[in-house]
């Protein structure tokens, strides 16, 4: 059977490479969106999907628009049985949606009704959610509303970062993918519809989910922190002798039983910097000031000495 396979993120590169190298299905197209301009060279870079696909010798689509008539008649002609979409960025028109001679799948990484959207890995970290998970869900025209066809859940780990979970969810997602695929090649494939009444949302991160607000409690600044690691990097500002310095919080810790005013240093010990929150405090291990390179909270002392009674404040 063909599918056309809809992404642009790394998140699907598993799924991608599972479907093409060991199943018994074939890869007639991968469809991801246009180079973009990234870093500070502004140069066009293709997205991970794509490069995958060419390593994996598969045909490349990357239309600006997905109504466009040269596009839709290429994928008429493909005639696949199914497709299948994995943090594509976009969301799939009626016109792609009735193309496939059967389905449309999408990959989606949480526990639908629960965290539909664009940011849901994240959003469950920040959450302080003990669980999370994929689904495997026949695709209609809203937002992750169709149909579950196969979902599993992995527990978040204390240890967990986004980039850890977001890896571990992939390599699930291109499991259950396969297993999606083959029940329902062999006709025995359930679709148990969503209870709308329990479904959450899990908006696209911004810049105000970055800043970090110190009169919050420890384990939510803490879960913030490692929600946006490595990437975008949850942030406040240092307050300096002459200036205060915008600095990103990359690794911490949290411990409970301190008091202190919300956002003073109360203590700097062998294990990173200790910051109050309204209710406990929260260790700094890992950060990186604004225009310097990312440290150690040792190195960071070594090149920028800090003392007890410093503070970290939301607004310069």
């Amino acid at each position: 059977m063909k599918i056309v396979f809809f992404a642009t993120s790394e998140f699907a590169c598993p799924s991608l490479e599972k479907l093409a190298r060991h199943s018994p299905f074939e890869v007639v197209g991968v469809v991801t969106q246009p180079d973009r301009p990234k870093g500070r060279s502004g140069k066009p870079m293709s997205s991970p999907i794509k490069l995958l696909a060419l390593d994996l010798h598969c045909r490349v689509f990357q239309p600006e628009s997905l109504k466009s008539p040269s596009f839709l008649s290429q994928l008429k002609y493909m005639r696949p049985d199914f497709s299948v979409v994995a943090s594509y960025g976009k969301i799939l028109p009626r016109e792609v949606l009735d193309l496939p001679i059967h389905w449309n799948f999408n990959i989606h990484a949480s526990l639908l009704p629960k965290y539909r959207g664009a940011a849901p890995i994240q959003r469950a970290i920040m959450d302080g959610c003990d669980e999370t998970g994929v689904t495997i869900m026949r695709m209609d025209e809203g937002l992750d509303t169709g149909d579950i066809v196969l979902q599993q859940s992995t527990h978040i780990r204390d240890t967990d970062n986004f980039q850890t979970l977001h890896d571990r969810l992939a390599e699930l997602g291109a499991e259950l993918i396969t297993q999606a695929l083959g029940l329902v090649a062999a006709r025995s494939a359930r679709f148990i519809p969503q209870d709308n009444k329990e479904a959450s949302y899990a908006q696209k991160i911004t810049r105000d989910d970055e800043l970090i607000f110190w009169d919050g409690s420890k384990r939510h600044i803490w879960n913030q922190i490692r929600a946006l690691h490595p990437g975008p990097g949850a942030y406040c500002y240092l307050q300096l002798e002459k200036s205060a310095r915008l600095v990103k919080l990359l690794v911490a810790d949290y411990e409970r039983f301190v008091n202190g005013e919300a956002g003073k240093i109360i203590r700097i010990d062998k294990q990173g910097i200790h910051v109050a929150s309204s209710k406990g405090a929260v260790v700094v291990k890992e950060l990186q000031l604004e225009g310097k390179k990312k440290m150690s909270a040792a190195e960071f002392l070594r090149g920028c000495p800090l003392n007890v009674g410093q503070c970290f404040i939301s607004k310069p």
